[in-house]
């Protein structure tokens, strides 16, 4: 097995990758303070039953290889309690592609078809994992991406479609993981190897892999937060019709590249929060920005019309272990969760994602008081 950290290196093309219908975004933002938030979009095409798990300290987590290669699976109690969020439409336990710890480490799973290998387990191999599992045993076992760094390339991370019931897509899926100390890796699967990538744009979006988006910031050096106020036409003066033609030129479709430049340079351009409160307006306002309305990115097979829309926002506060999330239907009325008091229960608990208590803003009757 062969790992590599990568800043920026061309190792695909565009034309090579088929642009499935997922549209994700991750972005991480880091106050003066030194507190750390990563945000995330989720978009999906269907309606997916997404669940939101708390699981305590001593979670039972598998490791197992393809059933036909015969080898022992192992049952791991998690070092850490976690809160995650699963697709419930997949039959079996949950594949946790959203979460974090109480160590303060996040992870967030973005699709990425057309690039994705998974890597083959041998029969003498001893350290395995499904992509299935993996979200559980990131946030179960590991406390920060310096030891992610160290264990997650001793273990082959594996798919096989035969064992997997529920999805209507394979999880082709590349990882940004972060920590509470800012350090964040984007974990990729391609031609069959594990590739690691410093996280240094802390943003990922979907395909192609973070190499290439990388290299495709560079296309939009231009761009600037201070647009030129005016020129000098002939002997006219002629003024600026707004702020904001700096960024004349920075993509606004919903295609991973341009998500990828336009999260990148928001980010880039915005003030530096404060603190995590402030960090976690910023991410929301950042991620404002890639957000999909149903019915704006449509794909069609045969008579059958499917749109990818934001199913659900999460952002999350790693040093304070704080969560907020907002559905479709509530997408500016987050709930916030408290999870040191969640975790400090030792309980076990599942929400629909769709069904949480979201708050009812409608002040009237106080206004008519």
């Amino acid at each position: 097995m062969i790992t590599k950290i990568v800043a920026a290196s061309v190792s695909a093309t565009l034309a090579l990758a088929p642009f499935a219908s997922n549209a994700c975004t991750a972005v991480n933002i880091v106050a003066k303070d030194g507190s750390v938030v990563a945000g995330r979009t989720m978009e999906w095409a269907f309606d997916m039953k997404w669940q939101l798990t708390a699981n305590p300290k001593g979670t039972t987590i598998n490791l197992s290889a393809p059933s036909s290669l015969k080898l022992p699976a192992t049952n791991l109690s998690s070092k850490y309690a976690f809160a995650a969020i699963a697709p419930g439409v997949l039959a079996g336990p949950p594949a946790y592609l959203e979460g974090q710890n109480e160590a303060g480490l996040a992870i967030s799973g973005n699709f990425l078809p057309g690039f994705t290998e998974y890597q083959t387990v041998t029969p003498q191999d001893k350290n395995y994992v499904s992509i299935l599992n993996l979200g559980g045993f990131i946030l179960g076992m590991f406390g920060s991406v310096k030891e992610l760094r160290n264990e997650l390339p001793k273990y082959k991370v594996w798919f096989d479609p035969s064992e997997v019931k529920g999805l209507p897509t394979p999880p082709w899926l590349h990882l940004v993981l972060t920590d509470r100390g800012g350090d964040s890796i984007v974990v990729e699967f391609v031609k069959g190897q594990m590739m690691i990538h410093n996280n240094v744009a802390g943003v990922l979006t979907n395909a192609p892999t973070y190499d290439w988006h990388l290299n495709n910031v560079r296309n939009y050096l231009s761009l600037t937060s201070t647009a030129t106020a005016s020129v000098t036409v002939g002997n006219t003066n002629v003024t600026e019709l707004g702020q904001g033609g700096g960024l004349l030129g920075l993509p606004a479709d919903y295609t991973p590249p341009s998500r990828f430049v336009r999260a990148t340079y928001l980010k880039q351009f915005m003030y530096q929060p404060s603190n995590s409160v402030d960090a976690m307006q910023a991410a929301d306002h950042v991620l404002n920005n890639v957000d999909i309305p149903i019915g704006v990115a449509r794909s069609t097979d045969g008579k059958q019309v499917a749109s990818d829309y934001t199913q659900w926002v999460n952002i999350k506060d790693l040093k304070n272990n704080r969560m907020k999330i907002a559905n479709y239907a509530n997408r500016t009325n987050f709930i916030e969760i408290n999870l040191n008091e969640v975790f400090k229960s030792g309980k076990t608990k599942t929400w629909l994602v769709d069904k949480l208590p979201y708050p009812q803003n409608d002040l009237t009757a106080e206004f008519l008081k």
